[in-house]
């Protein structure tokens, strides 16, 4: 052989050899940043107090975000960043990212140094807003909604997204618990709300420590 075609052989070899590298530095980096989010949420474990929710219901909205492929999320009610971290997470393996709004300025803050730690500020956009006005003005589409603010305001939240959510996309309501059969307070009227929707489909997530309202948008 030629060193002519030599160096052309050896060349193609070189170039076959690119996708399967490309493809182990994608997986060490996936690998790297799992590790980077585990250690975060362990290392916070004890710290996640002030209105955050529990890690049993931050792995239930994982799990809900991968299997279905949802990609285009919002949050509303951030925290500290707890649900945003698990939420943002799904989202590096989807190819998705996070709009989260909080109106507290001290945990906004707090929030944002959290997902620096977790490593996940690049999948998160977290704004400082009032979210009775931002969620209106939000062009969307969104394909998955956590709502995790002011209670009394659930109804509210959940009609001005509804909309702006995709067909076959979810909207996950926090606190939403049902107790020997029933709902009380202002939880019974909201569920009633959401069950005499013609085009969503609601289900009660009674497993977690909170109870998670989860309504699939079946058509327009």
């Amino acid at each position: 052989m030629s060193s002519r075609f030599r160096i052309y052989a050896l060349a193609l070899c070189a170039v076959s050899l690119l996708p399967a590298q490309a493809v182990a530095q994608q997986t060490t980096g996936r690998q790297s940043l799992d590790d980077r989010v585990r250690k975060s949420l362990q290392e916070q474990e004890s710290r996640w107090h002030d209105m955050n929710i529990s890690a049993r219901d931050g792995q239930f909205l994982y799990d809900l975000i991968v299997q279905n492929k949802y990609t285009r999320a919002l949050e509303i009610g951030t925290s500290t960043g707890h649900s945003a971290i698990w939420i943002a997470w799904a989202l590096t393996k989807t190819g998705g990212k996070l709009i989260t709004i909080e109106i507290d300025e001290e945990r906004h803050q707090l929030a944002i140094e959290n997902f620096k730690r977790a490593g996940l500020t690049e999948f998160i956009d977290a704004r400082l807003a009032d979210a009775h006005e931002l969620v209106r003005e939000l062009p969307g589409p969104f394909d998955f909604v956590f709502s995790d603010a002011d209670k009394d305001w659930n109804k509210q939240y959940f009609t001005d997204i509804a909309p702006k959510l995709t067909v076959g996309g979810c909207y996950t309501t926090h606190n939403i618990s049902e107790r020997h059969g029933e709902f009380r307070g202002y939880t019974r009227g909201y569920v009633e709300f959401l069950r005499g929707l013609p085009n969503f489909e609601t289900t009660i997530e009674n497993t977690r420590s909170s109870g998670i309202a989860v309504s699939t948008k079946q058509s327009k």
